[in-house]
């Protein structure tokens, strides 16, 4: 495909895979119901992403996914995943880091994203369980101060 697709259309991308990968199939009713639309809004995307090479569709059999709009679903789901584990490392509830991830996701730059997956996996395959870093970094949430700040007498 020579243009990026649009957010939604990855958003449908990212939805037909995961379906896919799931379940072995995805309809049109399970696509509507994941991304809070009506059918219809689906089968008109569902024609566009054919047209555009991404996805087959077969009448009354489901969908599968061209081997580029795999790779575009593929993409997003990466985008996603590594922003909403950022999100959770910072101590952000579930529900909220992957709502916000899904907004994030169709716009970070490539760059932004290549140092968040360093940082999320350098994080995730640390030798400590919870690095004590990350400890000071919770405990600066919680009270505003940094907990290993030198007190002045502490300064002898």
């Amino acid at each position: 495909m020579e243009e990026k697709a649009t957010e939604r259309a990855e958003d449908y991308l990212e939805a037909i895979y995961d379906l896919i990968s799931k379940k072995g199939y995805a309809r049109i009713i399970e696509i509507a119901e994941r991304l809070n639309v009506r059918p219809p809004t689906v089968t008109e995307m569902v024609k566009k992403l054919s047209e555009k090479g991404l996805l087959v569709h077969e009448k009354y059999r489901g969908f599968t996914l061209t081997a580029e709009g795999e790779r575009i679903a593929r993409a997003v789901q990466k985008r996603h995943e590594t922003i909403a584990s950022f999100l959770r490392i910072l101590g952000v509830e579930c529900e909220i880091a992957e709502r916000d991830a899904c907004r994030i996701e169709h716009n970070v730059h490539p760059e932004t994203l290549e140092r968040l997956t360093k940082f999320v996996e350098f994080v995730q395959n640390a030798p400590q369980q919870n690095p004590e870093w990350l400890e000071h970094f919770e405990h600066y949430v919680k009270t505003g101060e940094h907990k290993c700040k030198a007190k002045p007498d502490d300064a002898n």
